[in-house]
Parts: structure tokens; sequence; C-alpha cells
């Protein structure tokens, strides 16, 4: 079967990152990016898809009938319409493990930016307050050690247990986790789950790392958030939604935390007037734009295995599928 691979939103890598061809015989096309309504057109005649964000829905899929798989370029499979593409027998397959490395280093960059006030300091030395001061030191900001601190993780796949394994090994962190419906008895011998409300009130620093599903959108809200001890620092690399954004600035206004890093937004890019961007000024704050996965090692391993599971498709041996 001669196939045709179409990559809808090849400007999801930049240009040094070399997404390798196939090696098999094929057609290849490619698009910067790929608009809702272009979706099912561009793959009108594809038999395979490689896709980062574009959305292929239910709809777009009616007039793709040569469409055989979905590489996504990706952990998160919330783009694609599983669902409507296992009706279609369309096999779907992600990409796991490619930023175990880069994504937890990211989060520690956050944390240790926020636990010990690296913004405000920064800011008030570039402010002049340093030169000003009558002392060897400034003391503008507190400075909060990771030692004996409880770390609690949302999600306990791959990326939320490397967090925890240097929380734990690098800094002597207690590690636990966010009790949820699909522990396994083997995890529970493993790792500690913690209900809840124990999670959230006594966690000092809150990673999330698990999936957008309906269970975890808006799972850190206001309630959640009036939980938490005032000395809490939240940190996000997951996906937007899993944080209530209008909130989350509510709580940091207020005092309800200590802190926020975010990397991940309900819609991205942002509005020009994002909730978020209302924050940029103070020093327990920190946006990074969705840049946790993107160290150049984790986005070349990513073009690889994305590539890797078409040619297992190909060869009849398909390789994580989700559907």
């Amino acid at each position: 079967m001669d196939h045709k691979i179409v990559f809808l939103d090849a400007a999801s890598f930049p240009p040094h990152i070399i997404m390798p061809r196939p090696g098999f015989a094929h057609a290849w096309a490619e698009y910067p990016t790929t608009a809702p309504d272009q979706v099912s057109e561009r793959l009108r005649d594809a038999t395979i898809a490689i896709v980062n964000k574009a959305r292929v829905d239910g709809a777009a899929l009616d007039g793709c009938q040569n469409l055989k798989m979905i590489s996504v370029s990706a952990t998160g499979t919330d783009i694609v319409d599983v669902a409507a593409c296992k009706e279609r027998g369309i096999v779907v397959a992600n990409v796991r493990g490619y930023a175990v490395d880069t994504v937890p280093e990211h989060t520690f960059m956050l944390i240790l930016a926020l636990r010990r006030s690296l913004l405000g300091f920064s800011r008030d030395v570039a402010a002049g307050e340093w030169s000003r001061a009558t002392r060897f030191c400034l003391f503008t900001h507190s400075i909060g050690d990771l030692r004996g601190s409880r770390l609690g993780i949302v999600g306990n796949g791959e990326l939320g247990r490397a967090v925890a394994a240097i929380g734990e090994n690098g800094f002597g962190m207690e590690a636990v986790y966010l009790e949820h419906a699909n522990v396994s008895d083997a995890q529970r011998r493993e790792l500690s789950f913690l209900p809840l409300e124990e999670f959230m009130s006594t966690a000092d620093v809150i990673s999330v790392h698990c999936p957008l599903t309906p269970a975890t959108e808006n799972l850190l809200n206001r309630d959640a958030f009036n939980l938490m001890k005032k000395s809490a620092i939240v940190v996000n690399t997951a996906r937007g939604a899993i944080v209530n954004e209008p909130d989350l600035v509510q709580a940091l206004e207020e005092g309800s935390i200590a802190g926020a890093a975010i990397d991940v937004l309900t819609k991205e890019p942002p509005a020009a007037g994002h909730p978020y961007y209302q924050l940029l000024d103070r020093p327990n704050f920190i946006l990074t734009p969705h840049v946790a996965w993107a160290s150049d090692q984790a986005m070349q391993r990513l073009a690889d295995m994305a590539v890797e599971n078409v040619e297992n498709f190909v060869a009849g041996r398909p390789s994580c599928v989700v559907a």
C-alpha cells in the first residue's frame, strides 16, 4: 500500500529540530499550522496523519476515508476524538517518556525560583535596592528551604514519579500523591496516596502532572486553594484547565497561597487580556510559555518517536496505541 503522510502542524517544532522521514516508500506533506476548518481537506487523501496540537474531531474524520493511523507527537491525546477513531478503525498512537528529564527539571526550576524568591530579589537588585542597602545583604523577601517539606504530586505517571524522585533524593522532601479512582494495589504498596482534603491541606508544594480529563478539569479551584496552607506554592506543567485560572488569580491576590508557577494555559496562545497577565509584576508568580517539554533533546526524541510509531504501524506492529 502506498502511504501519504500529512503533518498538520510542523511549526510545533522549531526549525533546528528535524522530523525524520520514515524508511518505507511514501508521499510526505506538511503544513506549519492547520486551522480546524482545514483538517478534513488536508487529510482527505492521507493514510497517516502526524499531529501535535491540531484538533482532529469526529466531523473532520468524516471526510478522511483513507486515514488509517494518527501519530500524536505528544503524550496527551485530548486533541483527537479517540472514540470516533476507534469506531472508524483508525489507530491512534502517542509518544511516551520523551519528557522525563525536561519537565521535571523545569518543574524544579520553578519550585526553587518561588521558594527562594528569585524574581523578587532579581527585580530589587535591578531597581537599585541592594546598592542603597545599609547591610551587606538584602532582606526584602523570605527564603524557604525544601528539605523536610511535603511535595504533593497530582498524577503518579512517569513525570510525577520523576519529580518525586528529584524531590526525595535531591532535596530531602516527602513525596505524596493525590488519591484517585485508578490507583492499583501495587501502586498503593509503593507510593503514598492521600485523600483530597488531606493532600491539599498538608502539602507545602503542589505540582501537577496528570492528564486533563473530566475528573481533573478545574481540580485546583477556589475550594482547593482555601484548603491549602498560606505558605504553599502551586506549579502546573501539565494542562492549563486543571487549574481554574480566575480562582488562582484570586488566591494569589488574597494571599490564600504563597505563590504559583504556570507553564500551561486553558487556551494557548493566550489573549492579551488573560487573567494571569495582571499577576506578572508580582514576585510570587511565574508564567512560562508552555516550554517545560521543550528542551532540544526532548523535542528531537519526540520527533523521532512519533515517526517510529508510524514505521511500527506500517510494519504491522503498532506501538504506543491508545485506540
